[in-house]
């Protein structure tokens, strides 16, 4: 599982929590989009791939990120969930119209944040992703 997030608190708040559910996948991290394929491309990061996203970020946004993502033949079947403080109804359009499996406000979490690892966890847990690159 990849963490795609600038915020070092909410960061580490997310690896607590799937670490408190027991979730057994390695976690890595990265802070902006551009990070994030890096370690994708590079192979760091075993598929598939469930990817907690941000999508206020430096040098590379998250909408960025889903771009580069849903474009590249290797990566596009990456599940991606939103983690975001953005309103915006553009953001929330823009990011499904790249297949996101969900988009939850970062301020929701703070009262149902185990509730939403552990529909994340759930859903690694019980959904069959390819194993493989394309």
């Amino acid at each position: 599982m990849l963490i795609v997030d600038d915020d070092d608190i909410d960061a580490i708040s997310l690896e607590r929590a799937l670490r408190k559910l027991r979730l057994l996948n390695t976690l890595f991290r990265a802070r902006d989009g551009r990070e994030a394929l890096e370690l994708l491309r590079s192979g760091q990061i075993p598929a598939p791939y469930i990817i907690l996203l941000d999508l206020n970020m430096p040098r590379m946004n998250g909408l960025e990120f889903l771009e580069a993502l849903r474009t590249d033949p290797l990566l596009t079947h990456a599940v991606v969930f939103v983690l975001t403080t953005s309103k915006s109804d553009e953001d929330l359009v823009a990011a499904y119209r790249k297949h996101v499996a969900g988009y939850v406000f970062k301020q929701h979490m703070d009262r149902d944040f185990m509730e939403v690892m552990g529909l994340i966890e759930h859903y690694w847990r019980i959904v069959e992703l390819p194993a493989t690159k394309e």
